[in-house]
């Protein structure tokens, strides 16, 4: 079993959790928020057979895109931040399941 853990902007956490669900996938979530900008966020947990983790990590993929730049503010004497970071995506983590258990 694996662990798949993945942080997703708030606006983009329902379409994933329909496809994942229209595939016959489960997940638990969480209202999060987090990272430079402070933005709302939902963290998916979704547990599956080793065998599925490449079909739902493509399904994150294909759900939760990172496209949106946003501007940053000026610096110091007027001249622009060098970063432009980017909005939207996941953050994907996944671990190996030793054991689990249902009571």
């Amino acid at each position: 079993m694996k662990m798949i853990m993945a942080v997703t902007p708030r606006d983009e956490a329902e379409r994933v959790l329909r496809a994942l669900v229209q595939a016959k996938y489960t997940a638990t979530y969480a209202e999060t928020r987090g990272g430079m900008l402070r933005q709302a966020q939902t963290t998916l947990f979704i547990a599956v057979a080793a065998q599925d983790l490449e079909e739902v990590l493509g399904i994150l993929k294909e759900n939760c895109r990172s496209e949106a730049l946003i501007e940053q503010p000026e610096g110091e004497e007027g001249r622009p931040m060098p970063a432009k970071p980017r909005l939207g995506g996941a953050v994907v983590f996944v671990w190996d399941l030793e054991r689990t258990e249902t009571y």
